[in-house]
């Protein structure tokens, strides 16, 4: 196995101190479950840095509007989307010509944006439809059980399901206390992300690894030691500090429960849970059955498998529509808008992101050359750490699954080498992209999704670098501590 070089722990850090300044400046991640090759087309190594300005700018208005301007934010901040995904459209289109832009463009919606809709729509209506009824005592034993059970359940239905299956419960079980906000951020951490890891159904990246010839239970032989690790630490410092403060803080008197405790639970929509099931068997369809039938579409190839993919997903959302017992949504307090807020955002996101991955894909004849090369070696041998770092980093602002292939085939792109002999340095990718996503809001989908849901409740979460400061105090001493462990 090539262990990733000779690098010192001091050398990684100087390395990384560059790293985070190039994260710093690129930013996000989601769930584009089935992006093609990184790039769309674009020729990165001809294209300047500017043009990585207008993603640059949806990332700070997401960051920054919220804050700053909170009334214009919540009733335009889709046309700020539109705005920044046609401060690059236009101008490349001027500059390259009306034709240059067509093709990546249409790789971006066809092979990216509608099929990470589509997925995350029919995740996120189908979840809806399963209320869990009755009321936990939101006590520090009660919440541990519920993160630990999320955490589980994610490599199973994927990180958007087990997300919306548990948030609102959650959420019912803590509407009584008054500090709840560090529930949610846990949440988020461990089932938004973290528990997302041991399969391709869990996150997107393992998925995209799985189309390419990475065995199904790969990461779940591979990645459990760090997996356990991670969930074992989050969940044991979150009962630490969920029992202080349901304990001990003088503060914490709790106040009115508008729903109170009960004896029983039940469960309410099972139908959606043979859903469920449909849109597992229809990613799993679309990574195994290879037809070879394709269609173009303004110069995008779109394959027969993904196109019965997408039709299953549609399908199987439509019919948790229907079948759903009447009224069950509204009493599990189901709306559209976080759906639709990620579904405006993230289409600007999209349409911006080509330019970047796109230098990205030009490795050390890109802009970003100098990034490309913190994770080499002087004798050519990658180093692991700075492979977990730079997918991680990077897939915490950028799309993680595009990040994952840029660095997947910066390896070598061999599956049969890449878990074999470089075992370590695919693990290091992988968990980089799967475990990074929790650090900001925008670095996975459900994190956005899950905050959404939250605020509606009444919930006070924190701003977008007030999540960062919790990621940054809990998540990055844990992922150095597993770099010095495990890569």
């Amino acid at each position: 196995m090539i262990t990733g070089g000779a690098a010192t722990f001091p050398s990684l850090l100087v390395r990384a101190r560059g790293l985070g300044l190039a994260a710093a400046l690129l930013g996000f991640s989601s769930l584009s479950a089935f992006a093609a090759e990184a790039g769309h087309g674009l020729d990165g190594a001809a294209l300047g840095v500017a043009w990585a300005l207008p993603f640059v700018g949806i990332l700070l208005s997401i960051a920054l509007g919220p804050l700053l301007v909170p009334h214009f934010w919540h009733h335009h901040f889709g046309k700020v989307a539109v705005a920044w995904a046609l401060a690059f459209l236009v101008p490349f289109a001027i500059v390259e010509g009306p034709t240059a832009v067509m093709t990546p463009l249409a790789e971006a919606l066809l092979h990216d944006y509608i099929p990470f809709v589509v997925l995350l729509g029919a995740l996120f209506t189908i979840a809806g439809g399963i209320l869990v009824t009755g009321n936990l005592h939101g006590s520090p034993r009660t919440n541990l059980a519920l993160l630990g059970i999320g955490t589980l359940l994610a490599s199973v239905i994927g990180t958007t399901g087990a997300s919306m299956v548990l948030i609102r419960p959650l959420i019912r079980a803590n509407d009584g206390r008054r500090h709840n906000v560090h529930v949610i951020v846990f949440f988020i951490f461990l089932v938004s992300n973290i528990g997302g890891s041991l399969t391709p159904i869990g996150d997107p990246p393992l998925f995209l690894g799985y189309l390419r010839g990475i065995d199904f239970f790969w990461t779940t032989t591979h990645m459990l030691k760090e997996a356990v690790l991670a969930a074992f630490v989050l969940l044991a410092l979150f009962y630490v500090i969920d029992h202080r403060l349901y304990h001990r803080d003088d503060d914490f008197k709790g106040r009115l429960d508008p729903t109170p405790d009960t004896d029983r639970l039940g469960l309410e929509g099972t139908i959606n849970l043979i859903l469920l099931l449909v849109v597992v068997g229809a990613v799993l369809m679309s990574g195994a059955w290879k037809p070879g039938i394709g269609f173009h579409v303004a110069g995008a190839e779109v394959e027969l498998q993904n196109l019965v993919r997408d039709a299953l997903l549609v399908v199987a959302a439509l019919a948790s529509l229907w079948l759903t017992p009447g009224g069950l949504r509204a009493r599990n307090g189901f709306e559209w808008e976080p759906i639709l807020e990620v579904t405006k955002l993230f289409a600007g996101i999209f349409v911006t992101i080509i330019p970047v991955l796109a230098m990205l894909k030009a490795a050390h004849d890109g802009a970003f050359a100098p990034l490309i090369g913190l994770v080499t070696a002087a004798d050519g041998k990658p180093i692991d750490a700075m492979y977990f770092w730079a997918t991680g980093l990077l897939s915490s602002f950028l799309d993680n699954a595009p990040t994952y292939l840029v660095f997947f085939n910066l390896a070598g792109g061999e599956p049969a080498q890449l878990m074999t002999e470089m075992a370590g340095t695919l693990a290091a990718i992988s968990a980089g992209a799967v475990f990074m996503g929790a650090i900001t809001y925008i670095g996975n989908a459900p994190n956005f999704m899950v905050k959404s849901i939250a605020e509606a409740s009444g919930i006070r979460m924190p701003s977008f670098f007030g999540y960062m400061a919790w990621s940054a105090g809990i998540l990055l001493p844990l992922f150095l501590i597993m770099t010095l462990i495990f890569f």
